[in-house]
């Protein structure tokens, strides 16, 4: 028998911009102010916004790889295969 994943337990592909916030420790104002000037990269759902987790991770990985810092307004993700 196979055991079902809550979702609570499963990895998340998106965060909210408050638990994106914390994650970074930032205030949501801050995030939400760099999301607004294009300088961060979010998703929108109606009237929601969510930060992809591969995002974080990617930028964490791009910084660590330079040994420098990655400015997320500069940051561009690899392309997507379509």
């Amino acid at each position: 028998m196979s055991e079902v994943t809550k979702p609570s337990e499963a990895i998340r592909k998106f965060l909210s911009v408050a638990a994106a916030a914390e994650v970074l420790g930032l205030s949501e104002m801050t995030l939400y102010r760099v999301i607004q000037a294009n300088s961060f990269p979010a998703v929108r759902v109606g009237r929601r916004l969510f930060i992809p987790s591969q995002a974080l991770d990617d930028m964490a990985t791009a910084a660590i790889a330079s040994g420098g810092v990655v400015d997320a307004a500069e940051w561009r993700p690899a392309q997507v295969a379509g």
